[in-house]
């Protein structure tokens, strides 16, 4: 990273009637949180932004200057200040983190408000069912994309392609009887049938026929590795409707 003693930068970004560029204003304060004083140029107009994009031969807003340097746009900025981009073809297990993370958190305030206490049974059920919801809501978001994800890897769909459209839509049943206890003899069965045929499929995908493949467990458009993650959310509704099945 440069050194950035002398803490002048100038930005030139566009601020229309109708639009304010996102990735101006995140320049912006990128700038000012690293202790700069901005040159703010506003492009008002789209005959304006072309005019600039032209004279610099830029195909981009915002574009940024340090010390007399273009920098480029925001992503060049970032890099500059030596902060992360985001690699959009990247894999990433944030999602799964995020969701895990709330469910448990969900789990304990629930538990707290019924039992006053945070770790009871449960707790951990209704993380379980819980995440189970939270997984299903970013398939539904984008139930397409999921189930040609899903056709990759899951060996029932690949027999009954309909079964990618349904999937979402049982998870969520299940994690929703779960959560409320109620209908035991529909929701167990439900979360051991799509647990095992989608723990059977992620075994033989990744683990017997060594492929390398995304998981649709957070969506058709995630970055998730299949493996661990998509094993781990079918051992979840395996385990799960199990127990309740006992309990």
């Amino acid at each position: 990273m440069n050194s950035n003693h002398q803490k002048q930068a100038i930005l030139y970004r566009m601020v229309m009637e109708d639009h304010v560029c996102p990735y101006g204003l995140k320049a912006k304060d990128l700038l000012e949180r690293k202790g700069f004083n901005v040159e703010d140029h506003h492009l008002k107009t789209r005959e304006d932004t072309d005019a600039f994009q032209e004279k610099h031969g830029v195909d981009t807003t915002p574009q940024t200057w340090i010390n007399g340097k273009r920098i480029g746009g925001y992503d060049e900025l970032r890099e500059y200040f030596g902060e992360g981009v985001k690699d959009g073809d990247g894999a990433s297990y944030k999602p799964v983190i995020a969701i895990f993370a709330v469910s448990f958190l969900m789990a304990l305030a629930m538990s707290w408000e019924v039992y006053e206490t945070f770790l009871t049974v449960r707790t951990f059920e209704w993380f379980i069912s819980i995440a189970m919801c939270l997984l299903a809501v970013e398939k539904l978001q984008d139930v397409e994309s999921f189930s040609t994800m899903f056709l990759n890897y899951d060996l029932l769909a690949r027999k009954w392609v309909r079964y990618g459209y349904l999937y979402p839509f049982g998870e969520a049943l299940a994690g929703i009887l779960m959560i409320s206890g109620a209908l035991v003899w529909l929701s167990s069965p439900i979360a051991l049938f799509i647990g095992t045929v989608g723990a059977i499929s992620v075994l033989k995908a990744v683990y017997i026929d060594k492929r390398e493949l995304k998981c649709a467990c957070v969506g058709g458009n995630s970055n998730v590795p299949l493996g661990f993650v998509s094993l781990t959310e079918n051992l979840m509704m395996i385990g799960m409707g199990v127990w309740m099945l006992i309990k």
